[in-house]
């Protein structure tokens, strides 16, 4: 489940920060590169998903679950591994729709404004 208590906080950088050396640079880049792959991945997911590809839609949201980790947000990482399984183990279908479409929402309204704060954050830092 997405935690709505973190859609107002800043997003936890401190793993690329770590696998940086602490460069806001490199962050930056990370950042850059996370906003631009994203809609591919979530493209790729919806459609699946409303093709009723299961398999796909498991082995997409694999493919992103380990993003939202890098940023901080170990619970959407969670919410897809729950899309991936049900994906995958065929369980809960209309609840993997429902999973996507949070994850969605999520994704275009909260994590694109917390990925832009972040980089207007760490552009300070240059």
């Amino acid at each position: 489940m997405i935690n709505a208590n973190k859609n107002n906080e800043p997003l936890d950088l401190s793993y690329l920060r770590e696998m940086s050396g602490n460069s806001a640079e490199f962050i930056i880049e990370m950042l850059d590169a996370f906003k631009k792959q994203t809609p591919v991945y979530l493209a790729e997911l919806e459609k699946a998903v409303f093709d009723a590809d299961w398999k796909k839609a498991s082995e997409c949201a694999h493919k992103m679950k380990p993003t939202f980790y890098y940023v901080g947000r170990e619970d959407v990482r969670d919410h897809m591994q729950d899309i991936e399984r049900n994906a995958r183990e065929l369980v809960d279908i209309p609840g993997v729709q429902l999973a996507f479409e949070q994850a969605r929402d999520f994704i275009n309204n909260v994590l694109y404004r917390q990925l832009d704060e972040a980089k207007t954050v760490l552009e300070k830092e240059l």
